[in-house]
């Protein structure tokens, strides 16, 4: 079982990334997902959520710059960050778990599964 992420990068300020999640030795249909990313000396914050009924959960502070979608029949998690900021500098992990309720999502304890992340560096 294993959840690879990959898509991170070192971009200049007002860019744009999308980042990949790709999920094997499991149907990660029946899971809830959710990226998650740690900047440097932080501790691992919440980003967004995709429910495996296609539902969509942001940050407040995420909302408007980030895009989370999963493509069910490829097994697959994506997140786009569009004018990236300095301040997004960060690993980003995407992971998989059963999150019952919309404010379960920033538990990291409700997820059995994490990639090893992906490393986005903005430049100013």
């Amino acid at each position: 079982v294993q959840l690879q992420a990959s898509g991170g990068g070192l971009v200049q300020a007002g860019g744009f990334l999308r980042l990949s999640c790709a999920a094997s030795g499991r149907n990660f249909n029946r899971d809830d997902m959710a990226w998650f990313r740690q900047a440097p000396g932080n501790g691992r914050e919440f980003v967004a959520g995709a429910s495996r009924s296609g539902g969509t959960i942001y940050a407040d502070s995420m909302k408007g710059r980030f895009t989370i979608s999963r493509d069910n029949a490829k097994n697959a998690l994506y997140l786009q960050i569009d004018n990236l900021k300095p301040e997004d500098t960060a690993v980003y992990y995407c992971a998989a778990g059963n999150i019952p309720r919309n404010w379960l999502y920033v538990d990291q304890h409700r997820y059995a599964y994490w990639g090893q992340g992906t490393q986005v560096t903005v430049s100013s």
